[in-house]
């Protein structure tokens, strides 16, 4: 499950490029944000918000090569960015939160976090508690997926208070992107409420298609919560909060990357959706097909805006895999379908979302 999690216009403000011109040099900083407890954290080891932040830099600052892995050997490419530089002057930035997808981490959306700093936006991704590529997977962090947008709320909370990004920033200009389960993350900031019988019922009906089956070690999590359910009070009253609405009015648009479990979102709630929604998928999503995805999701979202990559699957918005990634991790994580560019996907979608929060965090 590790290797898996290694396994988402013209200028409308003053400080925002237009999608063709990178006018800035790429920072990139490290946080672990300690929020006030009680805080939830969904039986991982490490009790604070480990984040990533990309940010545009002064123009003398010197990018390196970011890495995924060993360091002589590393797995996956995150770009260029130059640690800890100093942030480039100017007026106060849109702020965009990350969400990784299912096992993943922060540094897997790097080359969407660079390429939005590039123009002059504040990206900060977060690795979620008990779901992410640093420790094992929890019960928790799989059962109880609507905490991670508790987990961004959390996060702009912190940014804003952070000493050297707080007054950069523009309260008023606040977006989110995520992939996978990061895309369910952003959905639910943005007003999709959970309902988790819903996916199992999916996938006990005729309509059921590669999500129900696609996902490493998600058996064994399902019985392992199902068992809590019915042993740890706990447990199963935390679950209960997924109906709840866990959104934050600060968030005014959202960039899904092929969304999913898509099917757990009560209809009502989606249509309820107010905030623009952009939504980017491969048509041959091999783990969050778009027929129950993507395009069912474009369908329930008023106004809502997809774009299909012919041909691309699930981890074209995954990282670069080396060539030791492709044989240390493998599989479709790190090998893309004949014809399919993956860094030429990763161009083109950070174009979309430039010109998507460019138009709607005005």
């Amino acid at each position: 499950m590790k290797f898996l999690a290694l396994c988402l216009i013209l200028l409308a403000a003053p400080d925002l490029a237009s999608a063709e011109d990178a006018v800035f040099k790429v920072g990139v900083a490290k946080r672990d944000f300690s929020p006030a407890e009680p805080y939830d954290w969904r039986g991982a080891k490490l009790h604070a918000l480990r984040v990533t932040i990309w940010y545009p830099a002064v123009a003398e600052a010197r990018e390196q090569p970011q890495w995924i892995g060993p360091r002589i050997v590393p797995f996956v490419s995150t770009g260029s960015a130059a640690p800890d530089a100093a942030p480039a002057a100017g007026p106060r930035r849109a702020l965009i939160v990350l969400s990784h997808g299912f096992g993943g981490s922060a540094a897997t959306l790097a080359w969407l976090g660079a390429g939005l700093a590039a123009h002059g936006f504040i990206a900060v991704a977060v690795n979620h508690p008990g779901n992410n590529g640093s420790e094992s997977t929890t019960v928790e962090g799989y059962a109880l997926p609507w905490l991670r947008a508790v987990d961004l709320s959390t996060v702009i909370d912190a940014m804003r208070a952070d000493s050297t990004f707080g007054d950069r920033i523009d309260l008023a200009r606040i977006g989110a992107a995520g992939h996978s389960y990061g895309g369910y993350t952003v959905i639910a900031i943005a007003g999709g409420i959970t309902d988790p019988e819903r996916t199992p019922a999916f996938c006990r009906s005729p309509a059921a298609d590669a999500l129900c089956t696609s996902q490493l070690g998600a058996k064994e999590l399902r019985q392992r919560s199902q068992s809590r359910l019915t042993t740890d009070l706990d447990f199963r009253q935390r679950y209960a909060l997924a109906s709840q609405s866990y959104r934050d009015a600060r968030v005014r648009a959202v960039f899904a990357m092929a969304p999913g479990p898509v099917p757990s979102f009560t209809p009502e709630s989606l249509g309820a959706i107010s905030i623009p929604l952009a939504i980017v998928a491969g048509s041959a999503d091999e783990i969050t097909p778009p027929v129950s995805g993507a395009e069912a999701l474009g369908k329930a979202v008023p106004h809502a805006t997809l774009k299909l990559f012919p041909g691309a699957g699930h981890f074209v918005f995954f990282g670069t895999c080396t060539l030791a990634g492709r044989v240390v991790i493998g599989g479709t994580v790190c090998r893309d379908p004949d014809g399919i560019d993956r860094d030429a996907v990763h161009a083109e979608t950070v174009r979309l979302a430039l010109e998507f929060f460019t138009a709607n965090l005005r």
